[in-house]
């Protein structure tokens, strides 16, 4: 199921939308034109097309839409999870979107900073609006029209709202923690925040109410909807995220012993374009991105993504945004047993030169299917030369280029209409998927003391991740080859399994290593940290030494980065949303503190 797309649901909310506007008599316009001749309200829309409408309204907000504005709410999170960690820089021009350089400096209390906080918490409170509106418009139906629902598409509707009232909710939750919780029968929106334990309460108790209503399968068979088993899996993300790990331990081995997810075949499968791998079974929960739908823009194509595409010289043209860091990139090295180099080498991230082409210290297979780097091939589009105008500002952001968002050209996958089109395209913006569920399992398992349950799951991953590395591209069979194919001569691709781990510290750390190889530039980095309590230890040492590297001397912008402190526990809540929420003078959000 796309979010929008050509079938009758979406077509029959389009004609619903433009019913709205004021609607006029072509012959009796001047002196009608006063009069509105047909309005959106409750009575008309409770039937199925209205409700199922609505519905499809609150699944549109996952990614930015461009009435929000730009790409603080892109679905993806890569300004907040990736940029602001130590996974990419910014990237461009240190001119283009000033916004996003306050952020990775961490002066998060800018007004620069903070009209990009506002385009989060909009998108997000945007989508709990329609979600409860679809919630209230579903029980006015089913109480004025019992027939016009069966109960079980009634139930499932019910579900998917409340599962997406959590979403978006969680969404929240890990950028500001302290945040207000509504419901479909909340009347006075200026409500005081929760604590954050107590939002994970109100998360937890939405997402229980929507696996009791969901189906095991998505309903209609269309996979973008959530499930019941959606909701499980996502239950027990919020429970590791609340650092329940007792109860996302029971959660988690019960989605894996019995729900429908599974790794893909190879690493090629997870990030793609093509209409036959999409929604897959690793696909927990996705953006269902369309491209070439009808909209004339192409905003249903990946909207929020698309900066991040290598510069003017490549076929995409523009923008050389979310750029991967060099301490990213040389944290894929591995020693002479595929292992990650961190674990062992304590000047892992000493070069601070471009690692391109030619370059045979043994990697993980996985960096050349999240990074873009020279005279290796990037997908099926030739092979990628920064020097030669695929990167915009190399002293400003690097030698790299994101990668895993990017469409394969035989894929089909590009929009043909908007600004810049060969940067929108259909690539499932993946929101939470069964690998990243899984080393959520494994470090439950860790904190239980059952390391050998977590070694499992983690040497499966790396398992998976051996099975293909980048190909030469000449064709779609080529895009993926295994690791030992003659016609790879740019790089030596290198993974093995942990022999063991042998202390529950060792286990920590190698699932955590594990999280950052497979889940690189996927927007979740960040919040890992955060989550992990370690945000101030890595990232100052991002910036000012780790591995024998330092960012502060590779980005020299960095230097003015701020350390990260108790108050970057969470970010300030947008000062307008403070301001708004003012009840005879006094604000009800209270702002987080240290802004």
């Amino acid at each position: 199921m796309k979010t929008v797309s050509r079938n009758p649901l979406v077509l029959g909310t389009a004609s619903l939308i433009l019913a709205s506007a004021t609607i006029y008599g072509c012959k009796d316009f001047l002196t009608d034109a006063s009069q509105p001749q047909g309005v959106l309200n409750a009575q008309t829309l409770a039937n199925r097309g209205g409700v199922e409408g609505t519905l499809i309204a609150a699944y549109r907000t996952l990614d930015c839409t461009d009435s929000v504005g730009a790409w603080g709410c892109a679905a993806s999170n890569w300004v907040w999870g990736s940029v602001a960690s130590d996974d990419s820089y910014k990237g461009s021009n240190a001119t283009d979107q000033p916004p996003i350089n306050d952020i990775e400096a961490y002066h998060w209390g800018t007004p620069d900073a903070d009209s990009y906080l506002q385009q989060k918490w909009v998108i997000v409170y945007e989508g709990i609006s329609r979600a409860n509106s679809a919630l209230r418009l579903l029980h006015e139906t089913v109480a004025a029209k019992p027939s016009e629902l069966s109960a079980a598409d009634a139930a499932s509707i019910e579900g998917e709202a409340l599962f997406l009232r959590a979403h978006y909710h969680f969404e929240a939750y890990r950028m500001w923690g302290n945040i207000p919780y509504y419901r479909e029968t909340d009347t006075d929106f200026r409500k005081a925040n929760l604590a954050a334990a107590d939002v994970v309460t109100e998360l937890v108790k939405d997402l229980d109410a929507a696996i009791a209503k969901l189906p095991t399968t998505p309903r209609n068979g269309q996979k973008g909807r959530a499930s019941q088993w959606t909701a499980k899996a996502y239950k027990g993300r919020v429970q590791m995220y609340a650092g329940q790990y007792a109860a996302a331990l029971a959660t988690l081995r019960d989605v894996q012993a019995n729900g429908p997810y599974g790794l893909e075949a190879s690493f090629d499968k997870v990030w793609t374009g093509f209409k036959d791998a999409e929604n897959g079974k690793e696909t927990i929960w996705a953006y269902q991105a369309s491209a070439n739908d009808g909209e004339p823009n192409g905003n249903n194509a990946n909207f929020g993504e698309r900066l991040n595409f290598p510069y003017s010289a490549s076929h995409f043209g523009c923008c050389g945004f979310n750029q991967p860091s060099q301490n990213l990139v040389n944290f894929f090295q591995v020693d002479a047993n595929g292992l990650p180099l961190a674990l062992s080498n304590p000047n892992w991230n000493a070069s601070d030169a471009d690692f391109k082409a030619g370059n045979m210290q043994p990697v993980d297979p996985r960096l050349d299917y999240t990074v873009g780097r020279d005279a290796v091939p990037y997908k099926d589009w030739g092979l990628y030369d920064g020097p030669g105008g695929w990167v915009r500002d190399p002293g400003n952001g690097g030698f790299y280029s994101p990668k895993k968002n990017a469409h394969e050209k035989a894929s089909g996958a590009e929009s043909t209409v908007g600004w810049q089109p060969t940067q929108l395209n259909s690539v499932n913006m993946h929101l939470f998927r069964y690998a990243d569920m899984l080393l959520m399992l494994a470090e439950a398992e860790v904190e239980a003391g059952s390391v050998a349950n977590a070694l499992t799951i983690v040497n499966q991953i790396r398992a998976r991740a051996g099975v293909t590395a980048q190909g030469t591209g000449v064709d779609r069979a080529h895009i993926a080859v295994p690791l030992n194919d003659p016609s790879i001569t740019w790089a030596t691709y290198l993974i093995g399994p942990y022999p063991s781990f042998p202390s529950q510290q060792y286990a920590r750390d190698a699932v955590r290593n594990e999280r950052r190889l497979e889940l690189a530039m996927e927007g979740q980095r960040f919040f890992d940290l955060r989550r992990w309590g370690v945000t101030g230890t890595v990232l100052n040492a991002y910036v000012n030494g780790v591995g024998g590297g330092a960012e502060k001397t590779r980005r020299l912008y960095k230097g003015n980065a701020e350390a990260i402190a108790a108050r970057h526990q969470w970010f300030p809540i947008p000062s307008l949303e403070v301001e708004l929420s003012k009840v005879g003078g006094t604000p009800m959000l209270k702002q987080n503190t240290g802004w």
